[in-house]
């Protein structure tokens, strides 16, 4: 490891830049300045609602922003990457629904985001009671060393007169909800003709009558949190997916329902005869991508290329064995039980993987997705998601995939290549991380914005959930044509086929999940579909312009204060770069210790994005000593997609902050 991985906090002083944006929420109305936050602590978080790693951010400060609420304020700059996250009556559902005591900043032009150079959602920005910064971070898992920074602050500016305690800026908004309260997954419960719904914001399931509004019965108590037990008495935090399994396993196994709990990182099962709460899987504690997990060289062994060498990386251990309960999962959003695997499928949003739980063993396995995030096809030992929202099987068991970060719609199919049965991943609609629209028509050049739910028609299509342009689409796998069934939603995060009317003579109907207007919504399958052009999209965030080569990369990281970096078996710190497309990196890729890199780009690729991810590892003790037995550690990681371009005069070193402190 050299000497540029670590910088401890430097002798000059960067004053911070002006909070610009559009508007504030949080605050009654008032329009705020750094000016008004002097005296205080302030935490930037450059955060948008869209992210998964964000979301796992607003977490991890809640304890601290109530610990030191005298002396620390968290400003929230909502700087967005889909258009829709630009809309304010959005962003202000968004903070009800995610809880978000602090103040909100409106960024939507990125102005404040460019002006305290943030790369990556989430980014963290520490300014001291004098205005000046102190810390820049990216990523998760910050918790623990930003609370000893707070403290070492703390002392610092108490002895200089600069520390201010009392109240912040904060001024709660009013709640929006009814009965529900952001509901996110449905499923109907054919025995009883009522429908399940996870009521996200309200921390418990609810059973709904027929008619999608009266309540026959809720579980949970809806306070947030963790407890099993009976429905009056059990706890969730923010449960989602919801699956039924079938009869006879129900019956084996002991409960009927399975429950993707997502803040919890954990499976819950439910028995519907008396409401009780289980947990079947998750240790509650978030799962961390395991970078030693891959190989870099193998054939790719899909349908399309059957032994054609691939420099992909692809998972080699996908069994996580059957000590469910003490396994860390990471935000799943879906579940579904999947009559060709015959176990239930978990959509894992926050290591962007499928995963799969088997009710009968309880082993837990990695179906598809290496962990890196994007959009790659082919084997589903080597193929690239990205917080992948929503599950649907059809009529021949292939699992339909609504693939959010990417806007696309998945595939997982199952084939036989060579005599061997091999799990394929397939990308109907959508074409990656940074591509989104509204355009119907032929699916290579139709798009979508971030869709969360889809579900199969009884024609053999897909209707999809289409959240951040308001819509229903449809896609035709036979024609390969997508069309728009419906639009004017607010958020529809699920779609359900209702085929109640069948049975007397009726058409199947479509119930819809209108998140944003905390409602369930039952209507016709039109007859005839809209088409819709209103263009597509790219995510526009500032490139950086690079040379050629060589590039030398740096990503700084700082153990806090009480920690030291954990070298007993090595160095403790890892980068992990590829890029898209392949053909913009000629050299530097791979996975390698240490957090700087020489990088070669190509100039005629002309453009792209570097995908990077640095991780450190850090255990409780005093630098210079030795680590103690037992001590606590602790894991840094964060993922980048760097959009470049390449250009003669470009720069020639690109430093990002893992945890950098000035």
């Amino acid at each position: 490891m050299t000497e540029t991985t670590v910088r401890a906090r430097a002798n000059y002083r960067v004053r911070g830049s002006a909070l610009t944006g559009r508007n504030w929420l949080n605050t009654g109305g008032k329009q705020l300045d750094l000016a008004d936050l002097r005296g205080k602590i302030v935490i930037l978080d450059f955060w948008t609602f869209c992210c998964i790693n964000c979301l796992h951010v607003l977490d991890e400060l809640r304890p601290l922003e109530e610990q030191h609420s005298d002396v620390l304020v968290t400003v929230g700059v909502h700087s967005p990457k889909f258009e829709h996250e630009a809309d304010p009556v959005a962003l202000a559902a968004a903070v009800e629904r995610y809880d978000i005591h602090h103040p909100v900043l409106d960024d939507p032009e990125l102005t404040t985001w460019q002006a305290y150079t943030a790369r990556a959602w989430p980014t963290l920005v520490v300014i001291d009671p004098e205005g000046y910064i102190v810390a820049h971070l990216s990523g998760e898992g910050h918790a623990a060393g930003l609370g000893s920074l707070v403290e070492e602050l703390v002392a610092e500016h108490e002895a200089k007169g600069t520390l201010h305690r009392g109240d912040g800026p904060y001024v709660p908004a009013e709640s929006t909800a009814g009965d529900l309260k952001f509901p996110g997954k449905l499923l109907a419960l054919p025995e009883t003709g009522t429908f399940l719904v996870g009521d996200t914001g309200h921390h418990r399931l609810v059973e709904l009558e027929a008619d999608l509004v009266t309540v026959r019965r809720t579980i949970g108590s809806g306070t947030k949190g963790f407890l099993d037990g009976p429905a009056t008495d059990a706890q969730f935090n923010e449960p989602q997916g919801v699956a039924l399994l079938p009869a006879e396993l129900a019956v084996e196994v002991g409960y009927d329902v399975v429950v993707a709990d997502s803040v919890n990182h954990r499976l819950r099962g439910v028995t519907l005869a008396t409401g009780e709460v289980r947990t079947l899987a998750g240790n509650g504690t978030q799962r961390l991508l395991d970078a030693g997990n891959h190989t870099k060289t193998g054939r790719q062994e899909n349908a399309h290329e059957v032994g054609v060498e691939s420099e992909t990386p692809r998972l080699t251990e996908t069994q996580l064995g059957t000590d469910s309960l003490n396994l860390s999962l990471s935000s799943p959003w879906d579940v579904l039980y999947s009559t060709v695997l015959d176990r239930v499928v978990i959509a894992m949003a926050g290591t962007h993987q499928i995963f799969g739980y088997d009710p009968r063993t309880h082993a837990v396995e990695v179906l598809a997705g290496t962990g890196l995030e994007g959009l790659l096809d082919g084997d589903a030992s080597a193929a690239w998601f990205a917080q992948s929202s929503g599950l649907a099987e059809d009529a021949d068991g292939t699992i339909w995939i609504a693939d959010s970060e990417t806007s696309s719609v998945r595939q997982l199919s199952f084939v036989e290549v060579d005599g061997r049965p091999r799990m394929q991943v397939r990308t109907p609609v959508g074409t990656g991380l940074f591509d989104f629209g509204f355009r119907d028509g032929d699916a290579d050049q139709a798009r979508l914005q971030h869709p969360l739910g889809v579900t199969a028609l009884p024609d053999g299509s897909v209707a999809i959930a289409d959240t951040y342009n308001g819509a229903v689409r449809r896609y035709d796998p036979a024609t390969r044509q997508v069309s728009t069934l419906l639009r004017g939603l607010s958020e529809p995060s699920d779609v359900l086929v209702d085929m109640t009317p069948v049975a007397d003579g009726g058409d199947p109907l479509l119930i819809v999940v209108e998140t944003n207007r905390h409602q369930l919504v039952r209507v016709p399958l039109p007859k005839e579909a809209l088409a819709v052009d209103e263009g597509a999209s790219q995510t526009l965030r500032p490139t950086s312009p690079m040379s050629a080569g060589p590039v030398a990369l740096t990503v700084r990281f700082t153990a806090p204060k009480g920690q030291k970096l954990d070298d007993r078996w090595g160095d403790p710190t890892q980068l992990k770069i590829s890029a898209s497309p392949e053909s913009l990196l000629l050299s530097g890729g791979g996975t390698s210790t240490g957090l700087t890199r020489e990088l070669v780009l190509s100039a005629e690729a002309g453009e792209g994005v570097l995908h990077i991810t640095a991780r450190a590892a850090s255990c409780d003790g005093e630098p210079g000593g030795a680590i103690p037995d037992h001590a606590a550690c602790h894991l840094y990681q964060q993922d980048w997609g760097i959009p470049v371009t390449v250009a003669g005069d470009g720069d020639t070193q690109l430093t990002l902050d893992l945890r950098g402190l000035d």
